[in-house]
């Protein structure tokens, strides 16, 4: 199995390049029943049963993408993915979470030892060679001293720019389009996309629809700006990306299945995120590959964007919910759904696609 059974057309066309004015007014493929329903987020609470759990990832995305020049006078290019603590393989240490990964462009002219100008008050240290373009790096003030977190994450958002996907041609006006509304700790390179499309209107809906909402995080980090690049996809490696899950979310999402309920995961993250917690513990990192087949144990119903084709999210949908995805994209497309990370939506259960697509029904107004 490799990235070619993966693939789709995606016209250029059907890339949603802005997020809408009203996030919950995005569409929503409803692939749960016996047809294929097109509804809206906001009909998300109509869809959910007393007794389930909403699982949100509520990482918050760093404006981790750095623009300094180099020594020579040109420029370069920082993408911060996560910290990597305070020691390094030599033994040299530093303020907590002052050492990170980093993707850094051009690569190749960027040697060791480097560092980086991004403003008067904020420069950064090239200190390792991580392979695929990724380093080592160390935030430092004027005078070289490493910054602690707290001081790194204040310049950050006076230098810093949302890391937004290259797909993404066009900018944002409104860098908070490209946040969730219950974003909280900030630490992902890019958005769990999914949960863009949530209100506070609409979950509190859910509350009264007698779904529990629950919280976890999942740092999205390096492999959402990686294509898999190999052709078997037992060659591909997953890079490790950090989660917390309180255990108090585990027990609910336990206690809901238990009882008849379901774990409704938003997003490709959250899923990722459940399941590892349920395979190595409550907190972590995780390089988990979810791929067919895979045995499920938390989730039951999937709500997620439309993703690259080639992509190991693809891989994670058609696991979960059957080779079918292939038609319900098909019929997203020829019904002029947005695609990607500002891009509609949709819902489906596990296993719920292994037979097809489905019929599709009539658009709910």
């Amino acid at each position: 199995m490799g990235p070619d059974d993966f693939n789709y057309p995606l016209p250029e066309a059907a890339i949603a390049q802005a997020p809408l004015v009203d996030r919950a007014s995005a569409r929503l493929l409803d692939a749960t029943g016996p047809q294929v329903v097109h509804r809206a987020v906001r009909d998300l609470p109509d869809l959910l049963q007393l007794g389930d759990v909403l699982v949100l990832n509520d990482t918050r995305v760093l404006p981790a993408r750095l623009r300094p020049n180099r020594p020579t006078g040109g420029s370069a290019e920082v993408l911060l993915l996560h910290p990597l603590g305070d020691s390094l393989d030599d033994g040299s240490t530093g303020p907590l979470g002052t050492v990170w990964e980093a993707l850094v462009r051009p690569s190749r002219k960027v040697a060791l030892g480097t560092r980086l100008t991004v403003a008067d008050d904020l420069a950064v240290d090239v200190l390792d060679d991580l392979g695929e373009g990724r380093r080592v790096v160390r935030p430092v003030d004027a005078d070289g001293e490493p910054l602690d977190r707290p001081s790194f994450l204040a310049a950050l958002d006076l230098h810093g720019e949302i890391p937004l996907p290259p797909y993404l041609t066009t900018g944002i006006d409104d860098p908070e389009r490209y946040q969730t509304v219950y974003s909280d700790r900030p630490a992902s390179a890019a958005a769990p996309t999914a949960g863009l499309h949530l209100t506070d209107e609409v979950l509190d809906a859910c509350k009264a629809a007698g779904a529990r909402i629950e919280c976890l995080e999942l740092v999205v980090g390096l492999d959402t700006f990686r294509p898999v690049a190999v052709d078997d996809l037992d060659d591909h490696r997953m890079h490790a990306e950090s989660y917390r899950v309180p255990e108090a979310v585990l027990a609910s999402c336990g206690e809901a299945r238990a009882a008849g309920g379901r774990v409704v995961a938003v997003g490709t993250t959250t899923v990722r995120a459940l399941e590892s917690a349920a395979r190595f513990g409550p907190n972590g990192d995780t390089d988990l590959f979810i791929r067919p087949p895979f045995d499920f144990q938390v989730v039951d119903v999937l709500m997620t964007n439309y993703h690259l084709p080639r992509s190991t999210l693809l891989v994670m949908l058609e696991a979960f919910a059957g080779c079918g995805w292939r038609d319900l994209y098909a019929t997203a497309l020829n019904a002029g759904y947005r695609f990607l990370s500002f891009g509609d939506a949709m819902l489906v259960g596990r296993g719920g696609l292994a037979g097809g697509g489905g019929k599709v029904g009539e658009e709910v107004p």
